[in-house]
């Protein structure tokens, strides 16, 4: 009898991992939905820290305010008016994780300083292996991946293929037409 609990248990714990493993998320934009799966197992503190500015509702009416096409398009720090809304403090950069920045997946966008992401990501375009871990240094660390666009990859494109232009020293690559975050929620 006690062998037999113990085997329900261990498979009740088996057929909860890989919902503990990831975390579902849609992201509602001006020019459609992304839907993310992260991963809470290989990138828990980006995980952590992106959910925790979504569940506050930080990215809603947010802007992807550099955009360039083969590369990512990077948002969630900016208003539409340009202001950048404060942030927690930095999270500690989980780039060593093993997960790689191809097409389609998501990272946490930082400074030339290692460990500086806050709230602002990045959504690969292209497969970017420059931005991948490559050694402990600051020049070779590299971006931490924290999920992947699991459906809204043409969404993705269409975001990547708008026309930018130089705004100040700062925005570079800003879309003409502005993209907006609407919101970022889980998937229940």
């Amino acid at each position: 009898m006690r062998k037999s609990i113990l085997t329900l248990l261990l498979l009740a714990v088996i057929s909860l991992s890989p919902a503990l493993a990831a975390e579902t998320v849609v992201m509602e934009t001006s020019l459609g939905s992304i839907t993310l799966e992260l991963d809470n197992v290989k990138a828990p503190a980006s995980v952590a820290n992106f959910l925790a500015y979504a569940d506050a509702g930080f990215y809603d009416g947010t802007i992807f305010h550099r955009v360039i096409p083969n590369f990512m398009i990077q948002g969630g720090g900016y208003t539409v008016d340009l202001k950048q809304k404060p942030t927690q403090p930095p999270v500690k950069n989980e780039a060593a994780n093993g997960l790689k920045n191809l097409r389609g997946t998501i990272a946490m966008a930082r400074t030339r300083v290692v460990d500086s992401a806050t709230s602002q990501f990045f959504i690969n375009h292209k497969d970017n292996p420059a931005l991948d871990h490559r050694a402990p240094t600051p020049d070779a660390f590299g971006y931490a991946v924290f999920g992947k666009v699991v459906k809204g990859l043409e969404v993705v494109d269409k975001i990547a293929a708008v026309q930018t232009r130089p705004v100040n020293a700062l925005f570079q690559d800003m879309p003409v037409e502005t993209v907006v975050i609407k919101s970022v929620r889980r998937v229940k």
